[in-house]
């Protein structure tokens, strides 16, 4: 990436900070259990234990309560932020049907990245046979790129699986 994007010192180089996987479950407001099954998951696919979010602001239509759980999150750095992103390139995301790789538009213009998977089920530490409610995951991976095009090839670098550019 020194030559590609004409850095003067290898410390400028674009680095991952961080990997935030987040877990909404709006369905936890009939049915608080599952976000203690939730968080269960989310530690064993992570290997650190997640928060639990709470509701901003009070939505009547949502029979939402302000301070209620409503979901969970962990933010990862360092070794193990290194191996969730192998899992998750290497393992979870070729179980994924019909995978033809991720979209490389999903970048918010300031180098970080963020993906969605519909279900938990991808991970190998999720017994399937154990799953009372299949719910999805935001994984936000969090670069200090200071474009997108940088931070694109950082994560292709890394193994990130990228669609071809005439399918996106």
């Amino acid at each position: 990436m020194l030559s590609e994007f004409g850095y003067g010192n290898p410390m400028q180089v674009p680095k991952i900070t961080k990997v935030v996987v987040n877990v909404g479950l709006g369905e936890a407001i009939q049915n608080p259990k599952l976000l203690d099954k939730a968080v269960a998951e989310l530690t064993a696919i992570t290997g650190q234990r997640p928060v639990v979010t709470k509701a901003k602001k009070s939505i009547a239509t949502y029979k939402l309560r302000k301070g209620q759980a409503i979901g969970c999150m962990v933010t990862l750095r360092g070794r193990t932020m290194y191996e969730f992103l192998d899992r998750l390139v290497n393992l979870a995301l070729p179980k994924i049907r019909d995978f033809r790789g991720i979209s490389a538009k999903a970048f918010d213009g300031r180098g970080n990245y963020s993906l969605g998977l519909s279900e938990q089920i991808i991970f190998p530490e999720i017994d399937y046979d154990k799953i009372e409610h299949l719910h999805g995951m935001n994984v936000v991976v969090c670069t200090n790129a200071k474009s997108d095009d940088e931070a694109r090839s950082l994560l292709k670098k890394i193994g990130m699986p990228f669609r071809g550019a005439k399918e996106n």
